[in-house]
């Protein structure tokens, strides 16, 4: 009783925490994708729908995986303590994904901008807008 009840609370939980932290990463994401995308709307919510994709993918094809590893549990404190293993290396495995895929991101975002940073002759320092951080301060008079 105590194995199917282990296997019930892992599945449960572990696929709890994927959709949400799912629904989380796409509803938040869209924002840096549309950034790293220079505003272009299809591109940006068709790459966040194939992140969304791939993330479920990947979670839940581990979290079955998972399931079968331990022995089976003989009391109320060994359930426990596997369910936290378990659950412990999949929210481990959750983050690393999101890691790798807000690097990717970044790197796209870094591209973009270097794409789009304007041009100037050599040795000239291009023109910064005044309110972006680190521009010099002028003085009002």
């Amino acid at each position: 009783m105590l194995e199917i009840s282990s296997y019930i609370a892992y599945l449960s939980i572990s696929l709890a925490v994927t959709v949400w932290v799912g629904r989380t990463l796409f509803g938040n994401g869209r924002i840096f994708l549309l950034d790293a995308f220079s505003g272009n709307t299809q591109m940006a919510d068709s790459v966040n729908q194939l992140l969304r994709v791939g993330f479920y993918l990947l979670n839940f094809g581990f979290i079955a995986l998972f399931l079968n590893t331990g022995s089976v549990p003989a009391t109320v404190g060994e359930l426990v303590k596997q369910l936290s293993w378990q659950l412990g290396v999949v929210l481990l495995v959750l983050g690393a994904i999101h890691l790798f895929n807000m690097k990717n991101i970044a790197g796209m975002r870094s591209r973009t901008l270097q794409k789009q940073a304007p041009k100037s002759e050599a040795g000239a320092v291009a023109a910064v807008p005044s309110n972006w951080p680190g521009a010099p301060i002028q003085s009002q008079r």
